[in-house]
């Protein structure tokens, strides 16, 4: 993969779309996969992005190792570790831009569950305890579809989003809980990555280019939250969502045909 010109800028871009993400600005990160999918071809930017992306963990769960919900990482776990494997399976059959589509569909939906929840509760939090979903379906179709999505497309951060918001864990927890779980399964995601020949050689020399930037970044993006507070948060979190889902339903394909003309 040779590296020059608007590779290096995208590459950059996408980097620190990633640190951002991990360092709170939660749903930057989905902007990441696209961006090096853009400039590097599509199936290798994968094993790419997953390389940065457990460098970026590393620093997110060190800067917030004590804030994590363990008990909603045991939960998920298994079922996203199934969906990994489904996705591993399927990433030779599949057609990447019907799983695009596909996830773009299901993020709407869940934003529109997560906006009726919010006004359903608007001037009434007690009640938002009587609107989260708690049942064992819910939480195995979470741990699947993320697991699935991120062997794919390392794009399983805006169901993680939406899921923790609808658990309404406080800023900070909700930063923790994300970086540990990530962490854990991006690291998962290694030996499958590798079988495939996503991760090797030539895209490791890829990524020491541009995991400092999203290492760096991270740290900013942590210094970042003292200015943000937890409803500007969580409306970041949603409108990033929708765009990444719009994205993916039909955003990437407009582009695509504009930037070929």
């Amino acid at each position: 993969m040779e590296i020059t010109g608007w590779k290096i800028v995208w590459g950059v871009l996408g980097a620190l779309c990633v640190g951002l993400s991990k360092g709170g600005i939660s749903g930057l990160g989905i902007v990441a996969a696209p961006l090096f999918a853009l400039v590097f071809p599509a199936k290798e930017s994968t094993g790419l992005v997953l390389v940065i992306l457990i460098c970026a963990d590393l620093v997110s769960v060190t800067l917030f190792r004590r804030h994590a919900v363990w008990a909603h990482i045991v939960r998920l776990f298994p079922f996203a570790a199934a969906g990994v494997i489904g996705g591993y399976f399927a990433f030779k059959q599949l057609d990447s831009k019907q799983v695009g589509h596909m996830m773009g569909l299901i993020l709407i939906a869940l934003v529109a569950l997560q906006i009726w929840r919010k006004e359903k509760t608007k001037g009434h939090p007690e009640k938002a305890v009587e609107l989260v979903p708690r049942s064992f379906w819910l939480v195995a179709l979470t741990g699947v579809v993320a697991g699935f999505t991120t062997m794919v497309a390392n794009a399983a951060g805006p169901v993680m989003i939406l899921y923790l918001l609808a658990m309404r864990l406080p800023k900070m927890e909700f930063i923790g809980t994300s970086a540990w779980y990530f962490l854990t399964l991006n690291l998962f995601k290694v030996p499958f990555s590798y079988d495939l020949g996503l991760i090797n050689p030539e895209s490791l020399r890829v990524d020491m280019m541009f995991a400092p930037v999203a290492m760096l970044s991270v740290v900013v993006g942590r210094w970042s939250l003292k200015f943000i507070n937890q409803e500007l948060f969580e409306k970041l979190a949603l409108v990033f969502t929708v765009l990444s889902a719009l994205y993916l339903v039909g955003g990437k394909d407009i582009f695509e045909h504009v930037t070929r003309r």
